[in-house]
């Protein structure tokens, strides 16, 4: 498995669906445990791809950030124990700190829920040249709003504007928004790290076993497992309801994390390839004052 290869894989776990394909995205045809025929016999070559990936990744991220033209938002959403965090740590690993910013939006604060659902996201989009990463995002407000409606009751909306379209109201402006982003250079990838019931259990009982994870266990991640197939039906809907041309979503099978990471990677790297990335080139003037400088530094004794 070489860089290319990785490329291409990444393909298959792109939306192929969009918004206005009649509904045909169903989750179930995803399988969180996909490796595309890979094994366990297969994870150096994954991990050298990898490596390989992060290199690449280094080297596009640069020049994203020296051209300061356009920005990049990854958006990453899963259940619990999916990976996330750990796929943001490796695929991102040889990233300059300077050129990329981390969001992780847990349950909003008083003064996020007495404003708009965007708002809290908004102060956090990605300058010019850098890459933005939401680790959970306004998503939630179609999800873990959605399964639970005691966090639609705390943003206190005017109770006319709470109505049996409001789900698809905030479909409608969540592609909006995205729209926006993408026509101001800001361009949208989004990934759902698709974990089996099956696999969280075991990644749950290893934090709970395991004295050095223990701190990554929480009473809450068993109570969020209770809502598993409303949750699975959240994210489908919104994942066939906000999947565009201009924001896609990867559906990325999390079982096997070695193989999650390569996805990503390979995702990321065709997002940022597909804009045309180059160091900025020098007008006439430029070249002559670097060539003075150069006349001059040579001169020194």
């Amino acid at each position: 498995m070489n860089l290319k290869a990785l490329t291409r894989a990444a393909h298959k776990f792109c939306s192929p669906f969009r918004v206005d394909d009649g509904g045909k995205f169903r989750l179930a045809d995803f399988d969180p445990g996909d490796t595309l025929n890979l094994d366990s016999e297969d994870k150096p070559r994954a991990r050298e791809a990898l490596a390989e990936g992060v290199d690449a990744l280094a080297e596009l991220q640069d020049m994203l950030y020296a051209q300061d033209r356009w920005a990049v938002l990854l958006i990453f959403q899963a259940m619990d124990a999916a990976g996330k965090d750990g796929a943001v740590k490796h695929v991102m690993s040889g990233v300059n700190p300077q050129g990329c910013q981390v969001f992780s939006f847990k349950a909003p604060t008083t003064e996020e829920l007495d404003h708009d659902f965007l708002w809290r996201c908004m102060k956090c989009l990605p300058e010019r040249g850098r890459i933005g990463i939401f680790n959970r995002s306004y998503y939630e407000e179609t999800l873990a709003v959605r399964v639970h409606p005691e966090y639609l009751e705390r943003q206190r909306l005017p109770p006319e504007r709470v109505t049996k379209k409001i789900w698809k109201e905030r479909f409608q402006d969540i592609r909006s928004f995205e729209r926006y982003l993408n026509r101001n250079g800001i361009v949208v990838c989004k990934f759902f790290l698709h974990v089996s019931k099956k696999e969280q259990k075991k990644r749950f009982l290893e934090r709970v076993d395991d004295p050095e994870k223990n701190w990554k266990f929480s009473a809450a991640d068993i109570h969020a497992r209770g809502f598993w197939k409303q949750y699975q039906k959240a994210y489908e809907e919104t994942i066939r309801s906000t999947a565009t041309r201009e924001a896609p979503w990867y559906v990325v099978p999390a079982d096997n994390k070695w193989f999650t990471r390569v996805v990503v990677a390979a995702a990321v790297i065709d997002t940022l390839n597909s804009l045309n990335l180059h160091y900025p080139r020098v007008d006439k003037d430029k070249l002559k004052e670097l060539a003075a400088a150069r006349k001059l530094l040579l001169s020194e004794s």
